[in-house]
């Protein structure tokens, strides 16, 4: 009875976001033309990830305070084309929305998904930028 019960409540603390997420979200930088160099700023302006295109980068979802998300933003640049930028967001996914509804979803929700990257996605999981020549029309 009392292994039942202790089974129960540890149940109830677990997140599902948690059990099932992770907490870094692969990312696809691309562009086109391909071969252009690109890195990937946090809201801080560090820099958490560069290289040439096409790459895949691995970034941390949370910032690890309650309910932190993290932000990015990709600069491309490419010699003869107009440098752009991209920005980079964390959504909240069905994991931790409806996830957690079958263990009571309180405890989930409030005490251990918060804290953690597991219960966001980043979007757009894959960046396909396309760059423009300089002076082309229609470049901005």
């Amino acid at each position: 009875m009392r292994i039942g019960l202790v089974l129960a409540v540890l149940l109830c603390l677990n997140g599902c976001a948690t059990i099932v997420g992770s907490e870094q979200d692969d990312v696809v930088i691309q562009s086109t033309p391909p071969g252009a160099k690109f890195a990937v700023q946090d809201e801080q302006g560090r820099t958490v990830a560069e290289g040439i295109t096409p790459k895949v980068v691995s970034l941390t979802k949370s910032d690890g305070r309650y309910f932190g998300r993290k932000n990015w933003i990709v600069l491309f640049e490419i010699p003869g084309y107009v440098p752009v930028t991209v920005p980079l967001t964390t959504q909240v996914n069905l994991w931790y929305v409806l996830g957690n509804v079958p263990l009571g979803g309180l405890p989930g929700w409030l005490l251990v998904d918060p804290w953690y990257g597991g219960r966001l996605n980043i979007t757009p999981a894959r960046v396909n930028q396309p760059l423009h020549p300089v002076g082309a029309r229609g470049a901005m």
